[in-house]
Order: C-alpha cells, then structure tokens, then sequence
C-alpha cells in the first residue's frame, strides 16, 4: 500500500493537480500528547511549505492547527498520511476544512480505520494479496532469470505457495536466493524452514519481515488477543477453519472471560486488523469461514511451538508444559497441511515423511514409562487413526477440547476411554462413529458436542441434558420421553442454547421438549412428518412460541432454520387459527429466519416477525406477489436471500425493504426480478448468481445503487460477461469489487447446493481457476529513493517526507493499472475529500 501510494504521490498527473503536497509517515508506536500532535502537524506543514518558508513554521498545538487549516482552504493541496492510526485521525480530523479542493491519503492495514478516515464520503481501496502468476512472473525476473528446469520450476510453486502472496515475503526470499547455486531442494528447503531463517537472519534478508510479522503481533491490544491469536495456528493452513469452531473452542480453552459474542467481537477484530482473512461470507456478510494469512500463519506455529503453546512434530523433548497437541498419521497422500515452517507449499507425502517419520516409535516413546505422566496437553486434536496416534486416552486426564472430526478410525475401546474425560468442555466426532452411549451423561463439564461428520442418527437423552451442554450439533433425532426424563425438561433442566439440528418424524420426542427449552436461541429442524400425526400440531405451536420467547427471556438474536418436506407445507399456518397465538400476530422476536421447501401460501407467519433481520427462502415455489404479500412489514430486514428456479415475476419497488443492506439471489434460470430506481437505498452487497446468465441484467442497474461494495456472481460464467459487469462496476463511483463464487452440489440430494468463496482472494475476486482470473495487471516502477528521506524522532512518534521504498524492494513488484486508475479518479473527483488505502494482506 505504501509504494502504490508513493506511486500516485509522484505521478506527474497528480503532482500538476496540487500546488502543495506532503508525506508523512507515522510510526507504530506513538504517543496522542500534545508534543506529539505539535510534531505531526509540523511535519505536515513543513511538507506543504517545502524550503521556502521553513522558518516561519509555528511551534504551539493552537497556530500550527490555524496554518495547516488556512492552507487547506486557499491552496490545492495533497496530504498523505502513511500508516495512519484511530486515535492520531481523531486528533487531527477536527483541522481539516470541508468544502475544499484539498485532498487526503491515508494507508491502514485496519479496515475500521480505513472506513472512518473516508466518511462521510470519502472512498477505500483495499488491496490485495499477489496473484501466483505476479509471484511467478516476480521470481522469473529476479531468480530464475535464466528459465526454470523441471526441478527449479518445483522449486519456484514451492515458494508461491509458501510465500501465499505476500509481497514482502517474496522479495525477502528472493533476495536470500541470490548468489546460491539454484536447485529445486534449495528453493523448497528455504521457503519450509522460512521462520527459523528469520530468528537467524544472517545476512540480514528477513529482518523487514520478521519486523513486520512482529509488529503485527506486538500491536494487538491485552493478552487475550495476542493467545487466541496464536491458539488460531493450531489448525491446518490448508482447510480454511468456521468461525463457531474457532470461537467455541478458545471459549473452552478459557482464553475468553465472557460469552459467544464477546469471542465473535474477538475474532472480527483480528479479521478488521487483516490478521486474519475472510474465506467464506454467509448471508448476513459475517465470514462463516476463515483463515491466517499463510506467511502469518507459519510465523504464529513457530511462535507456538518454540513457547510449547503448541507441539505437531512429536520430537522426543519434555513435553511437561505444552498445551496443545496436534497429531497428523493420515497417509497416501491424505495428509493436510499444519504449515509447520512449511506454509502452503508443505503439502503430502514429502512434508509427512519430514515431520512424522518413525511415528510408531516416537508414539511408543510418548507413552511409555513415565512419559505419560508428564502428559499435561488442554486440547488434543487428531487427524487419521486414532489407534495408532494415541493408544490411551485417559493420558491426557486435563484434556478440555478433544477434536476427532478428521478421524478415520475411533474404536469403542477410544470411544469408552473419552467418556472418562471428565474435564472435556469441547468434543467433536467423525465419521467412524455411528452411535454413542448412555455413558456420555458422565461429561459433565462438556459445553460444545459437535456430531456433524458422524453417522449417529439417534442422541439419548440423557445427553441433552448435560447441566452445561449449550451447543450441540448434528443431524439426529430424539425419542419420546415422559416420567422424570421429561419432568427435568419441564423444570427447565436443559441448558442447551443452539441445538443444529434436530430431525422430527413420528416418533420423535422433540416437538414437546422444546417448549420447555428456555434458553434455546438457536435451532434447525428437519421436519419430516405428515400434517395428519399428532406430533404436527405441537412442533407447530413450539415453533410459534419459540419466536415469541425474545421478549419473555430477555435474549437477543434468535434464529430458526426449517426445512419442510411435501407433507409439511402448511406447518407455519397450522396454529394460526388457535387463540392462543393471537399475540404472535402483533410481535415476533426471531433475528433470522431460513425456510427450504415449498409453501402452500404467503409465509403470513413472517410477516409477524417485525424485529427480523436476516431471511432466507429456499425453494418455495412461490411467486413473486406471494413472497411479497408476506415480506411487506419486514421494515428491519438487512439480509434477504433467495433461491428459486427463477424470479422473473418479482418486482422490488420503492419502500421495500427500506433497510435492506445484502440481496442474494440465486436462480436457476436466468430470469431476475425488477429492481425499481431508487429502491433498496442501502444496499452494499448485489448478488446474482446463476451460471447461464448473459450478459448484463437491463431491470437491475449497478449504477441505482449509490452505497453498493460489491457485486457477486456465478464463477462459471462465461469470460464476456465477466468483463462486462467489470467494465459497470468501473463506472460507479464507489468503485464496487465483483466476486466470483463457487456453486458447489451435494450429488445425493436433488436441488442442492451452495455458494462459497474459493480457495484464495486475489484483486478482490474470488477466482477458482486461472481461466476465471481477471488479469489486468501491468509493471510500474515506483521512483527509487537513493537514501533514506529526512526524518526527526520525538519520543515514541516518528515522521518522515517519504517511505524508505528501496529497502523493501516494492518497486520491483507489479502494481494493479486500475489501482493506480482508481486513486487518480478520486483524487481528481470534486466529491471525495478523503481517500484511503487499505492492505488485506499482512503487514
């Protein structure tokens, strides 16, 4: 960010267009005295005046705030305010003017920051990651000048991947390259052993990574942060981690003194601060998925494993003090990717054999003797068999999070052995369990019971009642209870808060349960039951009682999931004709509602929900005056998503959905359905997505939409249409980013599929493969700076005229053309005064 920044500082277009400019560039350390103001407002004015009026400069905090102030308002002037943070914006935001032709750009790596210093409107640009074709075409420029063999060209995808689009990593690998004989060995050791070359750092190659990981690191506010930071290396680079798994398990670890929502604020601070990175979005724009940054990833396990935070290698050191263990043994080429020194170019056999070697010896050496008493590790997480990785359980006697999702292979012997874990807080189970025991009741401790990749289709319910049981998920189905069983549920003994999900047939026991569930804000039902069983009436009015209880509990957001077969069409208007519901019919206090399968009329029970915020319909067979009918009051709606076979007959006029900020919609013919101009005034997020769709859409118009950030379509899209919804999205002021995503389809189930975000984030797309890549890229040079630009220091703050570009070697790497395009417009545009580069990739 700070190259292309310098770059648009020196291009002349934008120099003949300000008669004064200045660069400042803050350190990230600073003090907010007003010594410190007077210093940053100095260097400001200094910047402006240049030579001719030095001298003249001001020294109290009250008549440096006037100049600068006058300055801006009767000359052109262009600031730039590198590395720019909150607290030194909102000290000195209050002095710039409105309404003036003057100019501000600011670079962050904080998103929040970015948006503040570009209200009210101002525009962002956020940067992204390298592409592997730029890493590619950068090491054939500065490494392998002479072409790649075979063995080099291994060599070069090994430090792509390894490097994962990091700039900096790239150039600091490439310099440590020079003047070695060029083999592929050497390039894939360099880039697997990356983190302990920069605790070496002989001959000086690492130090701006290293400085730049750390800083990052350093930076993060309170201790809490800085270990949930650390906990997130514990899973492989290489699979992308959900956020409710992330979040339960630095609950269970203690690592966070407060609730669910305090983890969620916890991890979107790290996701604002672009530690870690958005993979998947889910409707309401929240990141359903996410990961580190590859380069930040490998530091972070290297951290941890030289602390005994973590341990992945099985070594034969006292082990009396680690406290998480991660235990790979998959094979035939199964193994993921710890990122183990390794990043992404780790992967596979090669990097088994390397880490794992002589697992069977060392595992016997773990475990024999008095090796196990030593055995204090708080999470274990398991990939493979357990029988060869972990021949007795009850070893690990403080364990809190037990994760055997990926386990192939878990005996009833490995599986009796847990229920002795008394201290678990956190268990999740693979495929190779079909059934648990009555026995379970003894985890008394266990807080997250996660049953999703398993084959169990019956809980007992003795598991359900688990005094601090809140999270349980799967697909399974609970029998009829009654006598002490269902006294406790009638007592509200369940302390169970989301239940996803719950199957409902005839012999299912939960319709009359969940009434009694009074903590449960979240849940998903898979209804399978003919509107003629006695069991309908009851999930209905359970249903209907359960989006009443908000404001009888006292709890925030409440979401209900439901999918209905073609017996159930008319479960949400069965009790409508009952009295007793007459109240519903006033308020309703479910947050998020998501509908699969066909209704026999409007959804009249939605319209209720006056508090909904996010809504999802699947499959309804609606048309487009019923879906209307029903929606009509949602006054509050922010997310609205739908998926029909086409929408053509939907009209979205003005006062619709006046809150509405994220409209998906996903058809399977290309018929969309008319947007007036003018409606939905907030919308930030347009997505259509269909993979037969040519062409523009002539009833929706990117332009209508004045605050739109993004525009979502169907990666398989031809590359025509891609360009020309590139080429319309260029055309709105705000400069919208256009998404790819991918549709992926469970082959054993007739109509579905979801969209999810591919692998990486290059350019703001999403891109699947290098045919779906827009490539729009060309080589700019930014000036070089033959020494270091003047600079003074005063107490922890430091300011400069110009970035230190040489030593960082930017000025070598490909800069994106409309990048440069996009910052020259606004700079040159009468509406924005406020101009902001943001970097989504670490550092």
């Amino acid at each position: 960010k700070t190259a292309l920044a310098w770059e648009v500082y020196n291009c002349p277009q934008v120099a003949e267009q300000f008669s004064r400019r200045a660069w400042v560039t803050l350190a990230s350390k600073h003090k907010h005295d007003v010594a410190a103001k007077e210093a940053l407002l100095k260097a400001i004015l200094e910047g402006l005046l240049g030579d001719e009026a030095r001298e003249s400069v001001p020294l109290k905090l009250r008549q440096l705030q006037q100049h600068v102030s006058l300055l801006l308002r009767t000359k052109r002037c262009l600031i730039v305010l590198d590395n720019i943070k909150m607290e030194i914006w909102d000290t000195i935001k209050p002095i710039f003017p409105n309404e003036t032709e003057s100019r501000i750009l600011v670079t962050t790596t904080v998103n929040s920051v970015a948006n503040a210093c570009s209200l009210p409107d101002g525009y962002v640009h956020s940067m992204r990651s390298l592409t592997p074709e730029q890493s590619k075409d950068y090491l054939d420029k500065k490494v392998f000048v002479n072409g790649c063999s075979p063995d080099l060209d291994k060599g070069s995808t090994a430090i792509v991947n390894g490097c994962d689009g990091h700039p900096l990593a790239l150039v600091s690998v490439a310099k440590a390259l020079q003047g070695h004989k060029l083999t592929g060995d050497l390039c894939e050791k360099m880039i697997h052993n990356l983190c302990f070359r920069m605790d070496e750092n002989e001959n000086g190659h690492f130090t701006k990574l290293a400085q730049v990981l750390m800083n990052n690191y350093s930076s993060l506010p309170g201790n809490s942060l800085k270990t949930c930071l650390l906990y997130s290396s514990a899973f492989p680079n290489d699979r992308p981690v959900s956020r409710k798994t992330l979040t339960s398990r630095w609950l269970a670890e203690g690592y966070i003194d407060g609730d669910q929502e305090i983890a969620n604020k916890k991890l979107d601070e790290l996701i604002d601060r672009n530690i870690i990175r958005p993979v998947d979005p889910s409707n309401n724009g929240k990141a359903k998925t996410c990961e580190p940054h590859g380069i930040m990833h490998q530091f972070m396990l290297h951290k941890s494993m030289a602390s005994n935070f973590i341990d992945t290698s099985f070594g034969a050191k006292n082990r009396s003090n680690f406290r998480h263990l991660i235990i790979d043994n998959r094979t035939n080429g199964t193994t993921g990717n710890m990122g183990h020194g390794t990043g992404p170019a780790g992967r596979g056999r090669d990097r088994q054999h390397n880490i794992f070697s002589s697992l069977k010896e060392k595992v016997d050496n773990l475990f024999s003797g008095s090796a196990s008493k030593q055995l204090r590790p708080r999470s274990l997480t398991v990939f493979g068999s357990v029988e060869e990785a972990v021949p007795d359980l009850t070893s690990f006697e403080l364990l809190r999070v037990l994760d055997l999702k990926e386990c192939s292979v878990l005996s009833e012997e490995h599986l009796g052995q847990i229920y002795k874990l008394l201290h678990l807080k956190y268990l999740t189970l693979g495929c190779s369990v079909s059934n648990v025991s009555v026995e379970m009741e003894r985890l008394h401790c266990l807080e997250t019971l996660d049953l999703r990749k398993t084959k169990i289709e019956t809980l007992p319910m003795e598991v359900i009642t688990l005094p601090h049981l809140a999270h349980l998920y799967g697909k399974i189905k609970l029998k009829k209870i009654s006598g002490k069983k269902l006294t406790g549920f009638l007592q509200g003994k369940t302390n169970l808060q989301t239940l996803a999900g719950v199957v409902v047939d005839s012999n299912s026991g939960f319709p009359e349960v969940m009434v009694h569930m009074k903590k449960l804000t979240k849940v998903k039902i898979w209804c399978e039951i003919p509107s003629t069983d006695s069991n309908y009436a009851v999930l209905s009015k359970a249903i209907h009682k359960f989006a009443q209880a908000g404001m009888a509990t006292a709890v925030g957001a409440r979401s209900l999931s439901l999918h209905l077969n073609d017996f159930s069409k008319g479960l949400l208007h069965h009790h409508q004709g009952d009295n007793t519901i007459a109240a519903s019919r006033k308020h309703g206090y479910l947050s998020s509602l998501k509908l699969r399968g066909s209704l026999n009329q409007s959804p009249q029970f939605v319209m209720y929900l006056r508090g909904l915020k996010e809504l999802c319909l699947t499959y309804t067979n609606l048309k487009g005056a019923e879906l209307l009918a029903g929606l009509g009051n949602l006054k509050l709606l922010v997310c609205l998503k739908l998926v029909e076979v086409d929408l053509a007959d939907l009209d979205i006029k003005i006062g619709d959905f006046p809150s509405l900020q994220r409209l998906c919609l996903v058809v399977e013919k290309p018929r969309f359905p008319i947007i007036e101009h003018g409606a939905l005034p907030r919308l930030v997020s347009l997505q259509l997505l269909c993979k037969d769709l040519v062409g523009l859409c002539d009833d929706i118009k990117v332009e209508w939409f004045e605050a739109l950030e993004e525009v979502a379509l169907d990666s398989m899209l031809n590359q025509q249409t891609i360009q020309l919804w590139e080429n319309e999205v260029r055309k709105h002021p705000k400069r919208p980013r256009v998404i790819l995503l991918k549709k992926v389809v469970d082959p054993t189930k007739t109509m579905s599929g979801k969209y999810v975000a591919s692998r990486k984030v290059y350019n703001n797309c999403y891109t699947d493969t290098p045919q779906t890549r827009l490539q729009r890229s060309c080589q700019v040079t930014a000036p070089r700076v033959q020494s270091p630009a003047p600079r003074f220091l005063f107490d922890q703050v430091e300011v400069c005229s110009g970035p230190d570009v040489e030593d960082t070697e930017f000025t070598a790497l490909d800069v994106k053309l409309d990048s440069l395009h996009s910052i020259h417009q606004t700079l040159s545009s009468p509406t924005y005064e406020y101009n902001c580069l943001t970097d989504a990739s670490v550092g």
